[in-house]
């Protein structure tokens, strides 16, 4: 079994920063690649940040320049640095970790249970 648990969201005003966390735990054999994934009300889920397998990032254009992403994987752990939020950010924020397990052959994606980021005007 494995869990991916978030946490850093909450209520802030335009122009603030928050940093979201999430941490991978249980029987993983690897991790190919962890991220950060955004779904606003009425809105399809959409990339923010990821990590590649390669090891590089993606950034959606509209958060370039204002989020970070760092993965630490000694730890099973990737942030998300989150600066100049705006209204348009608000949104369930959720991790995701494509990973293999001590008892799969594959790797799968697995996602967390989502944090709420609230950004006021």
């Amino acid at each position: 079994q494995v869990h991916l648990v978030e946490s850093g969201g909450g209520l802030v005003q335009a122009g603030g920063s928050l940093r979201l966390s999430c941490a991978a735990s249980g029987s993983i054999r690897s991790i190919n690649s962890m991220g950060w994934y955004r779904q606003a009300p009425g809105k399809q889920r959409e990339l923010v940040a990821s990590f590649t397998t390669g090891g590089s990032t993606n950034y959606a254009d509209s958060v370039k320049g204002r989020f970070t992403i760092s993965r630490d994987n000694a730890k099973n752990t990737v942030d998300l640095q989150m600066n100049s939020l705006k209204p348009e950010d608000t949104a369930v924020y959720y991790c995701k970790a494509v990973m293999a397990l001590t008892t799969t052959l594959y790797a799968y994606s697995y996602w967390g249970q989502g944090t709420q980021v609230t950004v006021s005007s």
